[in-house]
């Protein structure tokens, strides 16, 4: 039987057997990184992170805890600065699935539905105790109301006319940069029945234009002025981009409130108007209607919810 020769070079070692030479990783055989076959550097599995200690998960949770205290505790400072009774209610969260939303039963026209106009509702369908607030024109433009609403967090659509904002476009983009949506009300707040198809076009399309210009999109939501109009009211609405027209079921005042229904009631998924006024129109301020609003709903059981984020 031969002999057996060793010796070590550059990391291996050598085995001679009869002449013969045996290489062997040593490298690997002592670190265990041997790959099995078929596998490579690439497609080793990611390496996971240890579960965060018991510790730090419960620390976690308590800054959220305190964060969450700190938002219920600067809503309860502002509904006192305002003036409300009571601290307005919390939205739940947007629906995932979003309502199928219809044209109210007796607010079509004819070929309604078949021809795709965009659907002329009073109320969102929704079991949930929430209401929209929308605000027309644009006439008043208290600096009070934009602090106000963003103390309170309470969401609201706009509906705006371009012969009343254009006195001062930025106001109404300082409300658009906290998170308000920005709809067409037409160029000059025309009854839009008396109007031809084309008149009617130019004021819907003419305000989408400047809708995109000063603020950066086209509105997918008009309301004609007074909540009157006709088929073609709604064929030009639909030419110029318009997905839905969306009116009110009740409207408030800085002194009262008005309703649609017979029973004079609040019901789930309504749309409640107002407009932009102040003391030369109104017996009050924006914040004086803001807060009789409120202070109904919250006291019902409402919360106000982003229209937007139904549609």
């Amino acid at each position: 039987m031969g002999t057996v020769g060793q010796n070590y070079k550059n990391g291996a070692l050598r085995v001679s057997i009869h002449g013969g030479l045996v290489l062997l990783a040593v490298a690997a055989l002592v670190s265990g990184c041997a790959r099995p076959a078929g596998t490579d550097a690439g497609s080793r599995p990611p390496l996971k992170a240890p579960p965060a200690p018991a510790a730090e998960l419960q620390a976690d949770k308590t800054a959220i805890r305190a964060a969450r205290l700190r938002a219920e505790q600067t809503r309860i400072a502002a509904a006192r600065r305002w003036g409300l009774k009571r601290v307005p209610l919390t939205a739940p969260p947007a629906p995932v699935t979003k309502p199928r939303v219809t044209t109210r039963e007796g607010f079509e026209v004819d070929g309604h539905e078949e021809k795709g106009l965009p659907p002329v509702f009073t109320t969102v369908p929704t079991e949930q105790k929430i209401v929209f607030l929308t605000i027309d024109d644009g006439a008043e433009k208290d600096p009070a109301f934009l602090r106000m609403m963003s103390e309170l967090r309470i969401p609201y659509t706009a509906f705006l006319s371009d012969y009343l904002v254009k006195e001062d476009y930025g106001y109404f983009r300082k409300m658009r940069d906290r998170g308000v949506a920005l709809n067409n009300h037409t160029l000059h707040h025309p009854y839009l029945p008396a109007l031809s198809y084309a008149r009617q076009k130019r004021e819907i399309c003419g305000m989408q234009d400047v809708m995109e210009k000063r603020y950066g999109t086209r509105p997918a939501l008009f309301r004609p002025p007074y909540g009157n109009y006709n088929e073609d009211t709604l064929r030009a609405a639909k030419s110029c981009g318009i997905r839905y027209a969306p009116i009110w079921n009740e409207e408030v005042f800085v002194d009262h409130w008005e309703y649609r229904e017979w029973d004079r009631e609040i019901h789930p998924g309504d749309i409640v108007l107002s407009h932009f006024r102040g003391r030369e129109d109104w017996k009050g301020t924006m914040t004086d209607m803001v807060r009789r609003f409120l202070d109904k709903v919250t006291a019902e059981g409402y919360s106000v919810a982003r229209l937007e984020d139904y549609l």
